[in-house]
């Protein structure tokens, strides 16, 4: 079947036989276009994939869908830089890229699910000036009924069979969707931790405190860092668009460590722009890479923005094996049929780069430089005055 422009479906099966019946002939309709084709999906659902396919398994690059969905930004940044690298041909002509991406769900907290299925909707917004091809199934006999009712809300077309998409009757608009999503996030922090204030000249604390903290419950060097790293995304920017002072409070319960910044706003702050943070910045934006990369250095986040005060929550895993492992996944490449996980393991060395999200940083680069959305050196210093 030849598409353009971008599209995003949901296969919903109860069998072996329905996934088949509509992920097959999407793969074989790519192979012979010459598309590249990623398969990120269940062991399960690979084996399937790959005995059906035949000889021709050997031209999908398949990833394991437990590496790859860990933290939902982390994994729209993956696939953002999947399609990077594999949207040109040879002479670098655009090629389409097309993904089986099989969600995981089980498992997850009522916050989590509600931030995954925001995920599933931004995908229309991240990819949509792209010719992309994105088929996400959804497994009737192990997926939430409640999660299997939002299939047709954050996906434009659904797919019952070979080569039969319809279009969802659903389906809602991204910014409404989000909103409903933010109804759900919760509404207060755990007990107990610490509350500390800051302003400009005064921030060596943060850094302090955080480290002590996370060393008080155990937090790897390198989640550490992330944390570090993340928190002073959201505290830079609380300087320069909230007034120049906040506060941070450190949280923890059984699940994550809590970070939340606050600050009082100011009626000269800018608009907020639509789906802060959640969206790939381009590579020679100026601005809005501070809370793409808070979010990619932690699990969750939350934000409510405004001239008035805003608030930034962010949410870090401390068993780092349950979001892909001791860190986000920072580069994102697949193997061929026949390989074992997608990319690089997590927490491996490479320094995230935001102007090329998924890709490992170098000496130079915007992570480098730490001067994302801090103002140059006031950034960079930010955490060590």
């Amino acid at each position: 079947m030849t598409r353009t422009g971008f599209v995003h479906q949901a296969l919903c099966f109860g069998s072996d036989a329905e996934f088949l019946d509509g992920a097959r002939p999407f793969v074989d309709d790519g192979l012979a276009a010459g598309d590249a084709v990623l398969a990120v999906v269940r062991p399960g659902t690979a084996r399937l994939l790959r005995e059906a396919l035949g000889g021709r398994a050997r031209e999908v690059e398949f990833a394991d869908a437990g590496d790859w969905y860990g933290a939902p930004s982390r994994t729209l940044g993956q696939y953002h830089a999947y399609c990077g690298r594999h949207g040109t041909d040879a002479v670098g002509a655009p090629r389409r890229v097309r993904i089986v991406g099989e969600p995981v769900w089980e498992g997850r907290t009522a916050f989590e699910t509600g931030e995954w299925t925001r995920y599933e909707s931004l995908l229309n917004v991240a990819f949509a000036d792209s010719g992309h091809w994105i088929l996400c199934p959804y497994d009737a006999r192990t997926t939430p009924e409640g999660v299997m009712r939002t299939a047709g809300r954050t996906h434009p077309e659904l797919v019952a069979g070979p080569r039969t998409p319809a279009a969802g009757t659903e389906y809602t608009d991204p910014a409404e969707f989000a909103a409903e999503c933010d109804l759900s996030w919760p509404a207060g922090l755990p007990g107990g931790g610490e509350d500390l204030s800051f302003s400009h000249g005064r921030t060596s604390a943060v850094r302090r405190v955080l480290t002590t903290y996370a060393g008080q419950l155990g937090l790897s060097g390198r989640r550490t860092q992330d944390m570090v790293a993340a928190v002073h995304e959201a505290v830079s920017n609380a300087l320069r668009f909230g007034g120049g002072q906040g506060v941070l409070r450190l949280r923890d319960d059984d699940t994550y460590v809590v970070c939340e910044i606050a600050d009082a706003g100011t009626a000269s702050a800018a608009g907020t722009a639509p789906f802060p943070g959640h969206l790939p910045p381009g590579v020679r934006d100026v601005s809005g890479h501070g809370m793409w990369v808070a979010r990619q250095l932690s699990d969750l986040a939350t934000e409510r923005l405004g001239p008035t005060g805003s608030v930034v929550r962010l949410y870090f895993r401390r068993d780092p094996a349950a979001s892909g492992g001791d860190g986000p996944e920072r580069d994102g490449r697949a193997d061929r049929a026949g390989g074992t996980a997608a990319g690089r393991p997590a927490g491996s060395g490479d320094r995230f780069d935001p102007g090329d999200p998924g890709v490992p940083a170098g000496p130079g680069s915007r992570a480098d430089r730490a001067d994302q959305d801090g103002g140059g050196d006031q950034g960079a210093a930010l955490l060590d005055h």
